[in-house]
């Protein structure tokens, strides 16, 4: 059995979307960051916290790529020149799109007001925007890595409706389409419900 600690307006969501996709069972702990649980299992504060045969787990994109490893399915065999390509794309929408959404968040409700520089976001908007259409104009299929989807698409998806929280500009077309190709499958609906 496996517990999942976190919040679903949180990156857990991309770890319950995955276990729903998996159709692992797990039992779900709407944990927000910081508490008294959560620290008690990761010392950060962080979520999401994935607890599997006692083994603490943290980490959204680690956690998920455990999962799909372990079933064997959306993700490509480790050391393959596929999953090489796919990690590439995993750790961009991480440095280009992930790490820019939480930065505006930051720097909106989650820091100290006093530590705050809200200037930030305007350059935030522009550099994600500049990323955003980058990456979009290197798609050549309905997802990131051809035909079907993997972790990528499960991060981008993410983060895409993350950038229309945040007001971010979401100039890629491309990204709206499969954005509503990986909303649509019903492990998708099953994660949201909290």
């Amino acid at each position: 059995m496996r517990d999942l600690y976190g919040s679903v307006r949180s990156r857990a969501f991309r770890v319950r979307w995955m276990l729903e996709e998996l159709g692992l069972d797990y039992a779900y702990h709407p944990e927000p960051p910081r508490s008294r649980t959560v620290v008690a299992l990761n010392r950060s504060g962080r979520v999401p916290v994935l607890v599997e045969d006692g083994a603490v787990m943290t980490d959204s994109v680690a956690i998920m790529t455990f999962l799909a490893d372990r079933a064997g399915r959306f993700t490509h065999p480790a050391g393959t020149v596929d999953r090489a390509r796919q990690d590439a794309l995993t750790f961009r929408v991480i440095d280009d799109m992930d790490a820019i959404l939480w930065t505006a968040a930051k720097h909106s409700f989650v820091l100290p007001e006093d530590w705050r520089q809200p200037e930030i976001k305007e350059t935030l908007k522009l550099e994600f925007d500049r990323n955003a259409r980058a990456l979009a104009e290197e798609l050549t299929g309905d997802y990131l890595t051809g035909d079907s989807p993997v972790i990528p698409d499960f991060l981008l998806a993410h983060c895409w409706e993350w950038a229309g929280l945040a007001h971010m500009p979401r100039h890629a077309p491309a990204f709206d389409a499969l954005s509503a190709r990986m909303r649509a499958r019903p492990a998708f609906a099953r994660a949201e419900a909290e």
